[in-house]
C-alpha cells in the first residue's frame, strides 16, 4: 500500500483568499453599487437613555402578562416614537429598544416601524439600525394574526395603519433602492429578514445567527430564538415576495459576484424555494445561464471557473440545494460530469461538491456520482476534504444504494479490509481519521500484519473528531453495518466509556440507540460493556447525555440494574452536577428509600411509552 497516512481534518469550512478565480472589487472595475452617503445620524439626549432604562427596569418587575404589561410597553414606545431614529442607530439605544420590541404587543410595534420609515436608508445602513428593522421584522410571527387587522389606536389622525400595510411600504422603499439595500454590508441584513417574512418562513440559520448592536465585531447580544419555522402571511406579501424575486433578475450579475449582495439571493432561493418554487427556479436558470456564457474553462464547463470561486461558488451550493431531482440530473451532465474529483481536490470547489451529494434523492445520480467519486476515495481522505466523504456516505445512507461498496472502499482507505482481522478496528479508525498502520505505530515490516486483540484491547482509545463521528453515524444506519457493529461489539469498557465521554464519540452511540437498522438484541451486545461505568457516565458532561439516552430505552430490568450500581455512590452523584441531574432523571432517592413504589411508577411509565409507540405506529 505504500503510504500510511494520517488522514487531515479540516475544522469547519476554510476558504483561501482568492484562489481559483476570485477577483478584488478593484480588478472588476468600479464598484457595481454605490453605497450610501447619509449624514450621521442623531445622537438621543442623555436624558432619553436614562428614562429608557429606568423604563425597562420597570418592565421587568411587571407581570410577565397582563394590560399592565401591555400598557407599560405601550407608553414607553409611545415617549420615544419623536427619538426612534436616534435610539435605533446608538449602540445603547438600540439594545435596549430590541429588548422591548422582543415583548411588544403589536400597537407600539407598528408605531415604532411607522416612526422608523421616513428615515428607512439611515437606519437600515446603520451598525445598529438594521438590528432594530430586523427585530422589529422578526416580531410577526408572534402574531400573524394581527398583520391585516385595524390595531386598536388611538382612534386619531396619527394611526399608523395595519402591520401588512407598513412591511408592504418598507418592501416598497427597498425595492426602490433594492441594489444599495442588498450590497451595503448592515442594510443586507435587512433585505434577508424582509424576504423572510414576507414569504413567512424565517429560516434556522438565520435564527441561529446571534444579532445585537455590536454583532460585527464579535460581541453578540443574546437574541430570542423562534421556534416556529414558518407562519401564515397574507397573500399580499407573497405577491411582494414575487415582485422583490424579479430585481434579482434585473442586476444578477451583481447578486452573483458581489460577496454581500450574494448573500440575499442566496436567501431568496432558499424562501423561493418553500413558497413560490417557480419562482425560484427562473431565478435557479438565470444564474447557471449567466455563469455558463461567462469565462470558458479549457477543461470543461464555464461554470467550473465560477465553482472554484469564493463568492460564486456559495451561491451555486444554494442552486444545487434548492434544485428538483430532474433538474440537478440535467445540471450534473452539464456541467459537473467528469470533473468530479479534480472538484474534490480544489479547496474551494469541494464544497459545492459536498452540495450536490447532499442534494442526490435519486439512484441514477447517485450511481454516476459514485462511479465516478469511488476510485478517488483514499486520495480525498488523504487531502483533508472528508465531508466529500461524508456527503457520499451520507448520500448512499439516504438513497438506500451502493452501501456495501463504500463500506468496503472506506475499510480499504484505512488499511484495515485485509487481513479480515483487521475490520474490528474499523470504528476507532474511522472515527479518529487515521491509518491502521499509524494508529497502532507499526512498523514498514509489519505490513501488513494480522490484528493483534490484545494490543488493541490494552491501547486506550484515540481521539475521535467530528467528520469522523458523522461518518460512523451515517455508517451505523446503513442497512447492515457488519463491520462497524462487530467492531463496536469488541471494545472494552474503558474504550466504549471513553467514546460515550468524548464530545463527538457521544453522538456515535446516539445512533447505535436511534438506528432503525440495529435490534435491541445488538443494542445491548454494544452496550454492555458499559455496565460497571454507569457513575463515571453519570458524572460526565456528555456521558450523562449518553445514560439519559439508554435509561429512556431500557426496559424495566435494565434500570433496576442502572439505579442499582448508581445508588452505591449516591452521595458522589449528588455532589456533581450532571450526576445530580442523573439521580433526579432515574428517581435514585425513591428507588434507594421506597423501591416497590419506584418499581410501580417505572412500570406505568413503560405502559405509558408502550401505548404511545402503538398510537404512533413504532
Amino acid at each position: 500500500m505504500g503510504v500510511r497516512p494520517h488522514f487531515p481534518q479540516k475544522a469547519g469550512r476554510r476558504r483561501p483568499g482568492r484562489e481559483g478565480g476570485g477577483r478584488t472589487r478593484s480588478e472588476r472595475g468600479r464598484d457595481p453599487h454605490p453605497r450610501p452617503t447619509a449624514d450621521l445620524p442623531p445622537r438621543p439626549a442623555p436624558e432619553t437613555l436614562t428614562y429608557f432604562r429606568r423604563a425597562l427596569e420597570a418592565l421587568k418587575e411587571a407581570p410577565e402578562t397582563g394590560e399592565e404589561r401591555e400598557l407599560l410597553i405601550h407608553n414607553v414606545l409611545k415617549e420615544l416614537e419623536p427619538q426612534a431614529q436616534a435610539l435605533a442607530t446608538d449602540r445603547v439605544g438600540s439594545g435596549m429598544l430590541q429588548e422591548l420590541l422582543s415583548c411588544s404587543p403589536p400597537d407600539p410595534l407598528s408605531r415604532l416601524l411607522a416612526a422608523l420609515l421616513p428615515h428607512l436608508r439611515s437606519v437600515a445602513c446603520h451598525r445598529s439600525g438594521a438590528h432594530v428593522l430586523q427585530s422589529v421584522l422578526l416580531q410577526l410571527p408572534r402574531f400573524p394574526g394581527a398583520l391585516a387587522k385595524e390595531e386598536e389606536g388611538d382612534g386619531k389622525d396619527g394611526d399608523p395603519g395595519t402591520l401588512e400595510e407598513l412591511v408592504l411600504k418598507l418592501a416598497a422603499e427597498v425595492r426602490e433602492a433594492f441594489v444599495l439595500y442588498s450590497g451595503d454590508t448592515h442594510g443586507s441584513f435587512v433585505v434577508r429578514t424582509l424576504l423572510q417574512v414576507l414569504g413567512g418562513t424565517v429560516l434556522e440559520s438565520e435564527i441561529a445567527r446571534p444579532r445585537g448592536p455590536q454583532s460585527l465585531e464579535g460581541q453578540r447580544a443574546p437574541v430570542q430564538e423562534w421556534k416556529p419555522a414558518s407562519f401564515e402571511v397574507p397573500g399580499t406579501f407573497l405577491s411582494c415576495l414575487q415582485e422583490l424575486s424579479t430585481c434579482f433578475l434585473k442586476d444578477i450579475s451583481v447578486f452573483i459576484t458581489d460577496k454581500v449582495s450574494s448573500f440575499c439571493l442566496q436567501v431568496a432561493l432558499q424562501v423561493l424555494h418553500r413558497k413560490l418554487p417557480k419562482a425560484c427556479a427562473r431565478l435557479c436558470d438565470s444564474v447557471i445561464k449567466y455563469l455558463s456564457t461567462r469565462n470558458s474553462a479549457a477543461d470543461g464547463s464555464p461554470l467550473l471557473l465560477f465553482l472554484r470561486d469564493q463568492t460564486s461558488s456559495r451561491l451555486l451550493e444554494q442552486v444545487l440545494l434548492v434544485s428538483e431531482p430532474s433538474w440537478l440530473q440535467t445540471l450534473f451532465e452539464n456541467h459537473f460530469q467528469g470533473q468530479l474529483q479534480a472538484l474534490a481536490s480544489h479547496p474551494i470547489a469541494n464544497f459545492p461538491l459536498q452540495r450536490l451529494l447532499d442534494a442526490i434523492t435519486t439512484p441514477q445520480l447517485l450511481s454516476q456520482v459514485f462511479e465516478e467519486l469511488s476510485p478517488a476515495l483514499e486520495a480525498i481522505l488523504a487531502q483533508g476534504h472528508t465531508g466529500v466523504i461524508i456527503a457520499l456516505v451520507g448520500a448512499c445512507r439516504r438513497v438506500g444504494t451502493h452501501q456495501a461498496q463504500i463500506l468496503q472502499l472506506l475499510l480499504e482507505a484505512f488499511h484495515c479490509a485485509e487481513p479480515p482481522s483487521r475490520q474490528v478496528a474499523c470504528v476507532p479508525l474511522f472515527g479518529s481519521l487515521t491509518a491502521y498502520e499509524v494508529y497502532y505505530e507499526l512498523e514498514e515490516e509489519d505490513v501488513p500484519s494480522e490484528h493483534k486483540v490484545e494490543v488493541a484491547v490494552a491501547r486506550p482509545l484515540g481521539e475521535m473528531t467530528v467528520p469522523g463521528s458523522l461518518l460512523l453515524q451515517h455508517l451505523l444506519h446503513f442497512s447492515t453495518p457488519g463491520p462497524v457493529l462487530r467492531s463496536l461489539t469488541s471494545m472494552e469498557g474503558a474504550q466504549l466509556l471513553a467514546l460515550a465521554q468524548s464530545p463527538a464519540g457521544s453522538h456515535v452511540l446516539d445512533a447505535v440507540l436511534t438506528s432503525s437498522t440495529l435490534t435491541r438484541k445488538q443494542r445491548r451486545r454494544v452496550l454492555r460493556p458499559l455496565k460497571g461505568h454507569y457513575v463515571a457516565l453519570a458524572c460526565s458532561r456528555h456521558g450523562s447525555r449518553v445514560l439519559d439516552a439508554i435509561w429512556n430505552e431500557a426496559t424495566l430490568g435494565n434500570r433496576k440494574e442502572i439505579a442499582a450500581e448508581l445508588g452505591e455512590q449516591n452521595q458522589e452523584l449528588m455532589r456533581d452536577p450532571f450526576g445530580h441531574h442523573v439521580a433526579r432523571n432515574v428517581a435514585l432517592g425513591s428507588f434507594l428509600k421506597r423501591p416497590r413504589d419506584w418499581e410501580q411508577q417505572q412500570e406505568a411509565v413503560a405502559k405509558r411509552r408502550k401505548a404511545l409507540s402503538a398510537i404512533l405506529g413504532d
